[in-house]
């Protein structure tokens, strides 16, 4: 097994993860200093566990969504609603229906998320509705 690097400095993973919320070029900066940020997540506490990923998808900002998933975030039903992925929103589903009710980030809803994509999740949302 290869030899692992040291933990992330948290006030990093704090960083990150608040500004994927919505400051994109503070995002790439943080990427430029530290590509592992990308999967990190931070609790805000009591197990509120949020990766930037799960912070761009609730906010509905694409295009930090869409940076991190160049950078290799790993997708997840939360995204993928947001991002308007109905095929692999519909999938998900089929394979796990309970997915329609999850919760992610801060105890927000599946549909939600949906909702904060826009016209782009239209049909991601009609699915949830169903």
């Amino acid at each position: 097994m290869a030899d692992k690097k040291p933990p992330i400095d948290p006030q990093l993973v704090m960083a990150m993860v608040r500004n994927s919320h919505g400051n994109l070029d503070k995002v790439k900066e943080l990427l430029a200093q530290e590509p592992a940020l990308v999967n990190a997540a931070w609790d805000w506490g009591g197990g509120d566990w949020e990766t930037a990923l799960g912070a761009s998808a609730h906010t509905g900002n694409k295009a930090i969504a869409t940076l991190l998933l160049d950078h290799g975030a790993r997708m997840d039903v939360f995204a993928a609603a947001m991002l308007g992925k109905e095929k692999l929103v519909r999938e998900m589903i089929a394979d796990d229906a309970r997915l329609k009710t999850a919760r992610g980030p801060h105890g927000i809803p599946l549909i939600d998320h949906a909702k904060a994509g826009g016209d782009e999740a239209k049909g991601v949302l009609a699915l949830i509705e169903s």
